[in-house]
């Protein structure tokens, strides 16, 4: 079995307890960050360890940077190899249903640090209890350091001056994860200004995924994609959304329907909205 992109509950299933699997809880609440670490000391899957998105897969912020900044590759590599991480590991990354916290860790691990072998376990929490599969509330063993030896590409995440030019180039997309009312600036709850990148367009995250928190077919989520994406490959756009987060999971999605090669804008609507000289469109 190919340890990439997703895998589903049944096979996480059989494979704990196999000692190259390292599984990480990622799950989160923007409006509560804390609820993560509670939702895990509450019960979680054997061996998981706890990946914080403010604390573990976010740097530093900045007045100028957005919510969720990336962090220093090499500290987070330094991370990994913390919590027991070897090149020939197997990672796995689970949230509460749709992936979208998860997606964060899957493309900093894999798409940015070059890791081989990571990947989503389609349908997170309310998968493996919908199942009945087995919980605990132990905490993670101690592992020795692990020798992952990160290879960063700096081609996988783009700048805000990047995004603005891609844009308004109709050879390339960006697309906005982010929910169709935010993008069209009718409501704003988090960040300082409403509304979106002039030329980007909207392809909500929420869109990617069944009733059940899996992502889509591929073959249905390639035809979503196809009418944002038009002529342009993937290869050629770039995805964004408020901070970072489920722009990734934008990725994930492309990656499963068999669409690579898409970018990342890190920094996102919430640092884009800090810059007053930025331009705002609003509408459709």
């Amino acid at each position: 079995m190919t340890w990439q992109t997703l895998v589903s509950a049944e096979q996480v299933a059989d494979r704990l307890g196999d000692p190259r699997l390292l599984v990480f809880d990622c799950r989160y609440e923007l409006a509560r960050p804390e609820a993560g670490r509670e939702a895990y000391l509450r019960g979680h899957l054997v061996g998981a360890i706890h990946a914080d998105l403010h604390h573990d897969l976010a740097g530093p912020t900045s007045p100028t940077s957005g919510r969720h900044p990336l962090p220093d590759p090499q500290v987070f590599a330094a991370r990994l190899r913390r919590w027991g991480v070897d090149d020939d590991s197997l990672l796995l990354a689970y949230d509460d249903a749709t992936s979208m916290w998860a997606s964060r860790f899957w493309w900093m691990t894999a798409k940015w640090l070059g890791h081989r072998h990571v990947a989503v376990m389609d349908g997170g929490m309310h998968r493996w209890l919908q199942l009945g599969l087995p919980m605990t509330t132990d905490p993670a063993p101690l592992r020795p350091t692990g020798d992952f030896a990160a290879r960063p590409d700096a081609g996988a995440f783009v700048d805000a001056d990047t995004t603005q030019a891609a844009a308004l180039d109709p050879q390339r997309r960006v697309l906005d994860a982010r929910a169709a009312e935010r993008y069209r600036g009718e409501v704003e709850p988090i960040d300082p200004v409403a509304g979106h990148v002039p030329g980007a367009l909207n392809h909500p995250s929420s869109g990617v995924v069944a009733a059940d928190g899996r992502l889509l077919p591929p073959a249905e989520l390639a035809r979503a994609f196809a009418q944002s994406l038009g002529p342009v490959s993937a290869a050629d756009t770039i995805t964004m959304c408020g901070s970072g987060v489920t722009a990734c999971h934008l990725l994930l999605a492309m990656e499963h329907a068999g669409l690579p090669g898409a970018r990342l804008y890190p920094g996102s609507w919430s640092e884009w909205s800090r810059n007053p000289a930025r331009p705002v469109a609003r509408g459709r």
